[in-house]
């Protein structure tokens, strides 16, 4: 069963959960100060945890001046975190757990939501959100990757990686750092640790960047490749194979080999990537103007890891490093500036269906600026719309809005914490970034969820100097 299996499939499912929400809530929240006036977004649930029913998703939403939490279900705030600066959410692998990147590093957040395995069965808890004081240092934090257990950090402004137990990530760095790396020369860059112990990693500078390696527990080389041109991003697909983006195309590895992707024209950049633990197929953007200063795509790629093979899927809109995911059977999602959900099948790469849920909009000049974002949990996928001031739950299989909520304040990132029991061992599979996200970024050229995370750190494919940070393209699109 996957992780977030217990989450509604069908809006039958999804209204038995939300009717049991209010129940669950009212036994572990704390009830608002009549004489402070607290709104709900000032709600906060009770410090120690409490056993509920059933699993508790709950989402993510920065903004300018802090973090809100929402249950997943009902779409209430449970809790509204202050944080100054420009905040970047990934997912950590957990289930419980989010990466906030800060001005200081990577710092731990505990979405008050979480799993505990006994025997065949689970006890599910919730408590209090939090930032907490845990901060994995980063003079530059950029890229998070959660993959089987284990959740990589590269910070661009060392080039340093950092690979955490997820499991462990609550200990702080004395107690779930599992490897460090440093490459040659900081850069805005990306690494996966993956079932293996091996690691893959780019290479590069700040001024260019086109090598990924591949190395083993001891950091010999497996692998190596120069053959990618702005090398952003980087995905696992189901059958094991990683995706990392190039200005032409991708580079995929598999079986200890790395093979060039061509894209259909000269310059066709993938620097955000969104894949499905169900899936050999990677979804991508995809920009051919080499000059375009923002250029608003129209067309995605799909990477099969399979052949390593390009293709394109046309779209009746535009859409924004923010707007990939993959729903539960591998389908790849693309949020439009149509305001609609655009439903590819990546096997037959033809777009089956769009599914409307906002009004139209218009993807904003600066990366860091807020626009409608997509995150997907158990057959549902959530849109933020910072112009609506909204947010809304879709069942991906009617097409129906099946909850919505306003919202005290415009969202700019959103992550999805699935409150399961994800890869609590290191080696038990799982990916859980990306959500990717986290990934989910992508940072997110996003997760893993990656969170979903980034060619925007997404930088909107602008990156620190050259036009795509991206996390999501870790998911960021950083």
């Amino acid at each position: 069963m996957s992780t977030t299996s217990l989450l509604s499939r069908r809006r039958g499912t999804a209204i038995a959960l939300f009717a049991l929400a209010p129940f669950v809530l009212a036994a572990c929240a704390e009830q608002p100060d009549p004489a402070g006036g607290a709104g709900p977004a000032e709600t906060e649930q009770a410090a120690e945890p409490a056993e509920v029913a059933a699993v508790s998703p709950r989402l993510l939403l920065s903004y300018d001046g802090g973090i809100q939490v929402l249950d997943a279900t009902t779409l209430e705030t449970v809790g509204d975190l202050p944080a100054d600066g420009f905040l970047r959410l990934n997912t950590a692998g957990n289930g419980r757990h989010a990466l906030v990147s800060t001005g200081g590093g990577f710092q731990l957040l505990d979405a008050g939501a979480w799993a505990e395995p006994h025997g065949d069965h689970s006890h599910y808890y919730t408590a209090a959100p939090e930032l907490t004081d845990i901060t994995y240092a980063a003079e530059a934090p950029g890229h998070v990757i959660s993959h089987d257990g284990q959740v990589s950090l590269f910070d661009d402004g060392t080039g340093a990686v950092t690979v955490l137990d997820a499991a462990q990530i609550a200990a702080g760095p004395e107690g779930s750092v599992l490897r460090e790396y440093v490459t040659p020369a900081p850069h805005h860059g990306v690494a996966i640790a993956l079932e293996d112990d091996s690691l893959v990693v780019t290479e590069g500078t700040e001024e260019e960047r086109s090598s990924l390696l591949v190395l083993d527990a001891e950091g010999a080389e497996i692998a190596a490749s120069d053959d990618c041109p702005g090398v952003h991003g980087a995905e696992v697909a189901a059958d094991g194979a990683v995706v990392a983006g190039c200005e032409d195309g991708a580079l995929v590895y598999r079986d200890g080999q790395i093979t060039h992707a061509d894209s259909p024209d000269d310059y066709g950049r993938i620097g955000n990537q969104a894949a499905a633990p169900n899936s050999p197929i990677v979804l991508g953007d995809y920009k051919s103007d080499p000059d375009a200063e923002l250029e608003r795509p129209t067309q995605v790629s799909l990477i099969d890891t399979r052949t390593a093979e390009v293709s394109l899927v046309e779209l009746p809109a535009s859409y924004s490093f923010r707007s990939l995911a993959r729903g539960d059977d591998g389908e790849a999602l693309v949020l439009g500036t149509d305001g609609a959900i655009h439903v590819i099948d990546p096997e037959a790469g033809e777009l089956e269906r769009s599914i409307p849920v906002i009004e139209a909009w218009e993807e904003p000049g600066e990366w860091q600026q807020p626009r409608p974002t997509i995150a997907v949990g158990g057959g549902t996928a959530y849109v933020s719309d910072p112009n609506a001031q909204a947010i809304y739950a879709v069942d991906l299989e009617s097409g129906e809005v099946w909850n919505s909520a306003q919202l005290p304040v415009a969202g700019n990132e959103l992550a999805l914490i699935s409150g399961d029991a994800e890869a609590a061992e290191h080696g038990d599979g799982g990916d859980a970034g990306h959500e990717h996200e986290d990934h989910e970024h992508e940072h997110g050229d996003g997760g893993d969820a990656g969170h979903e995370h980034e060619d925007e750190h997404e930088h909107e494919d602008h990156e620190h100097g050259d036009h795509e940070h991206e996390h999501e393209d870790h998911g960021h699109d950083d």
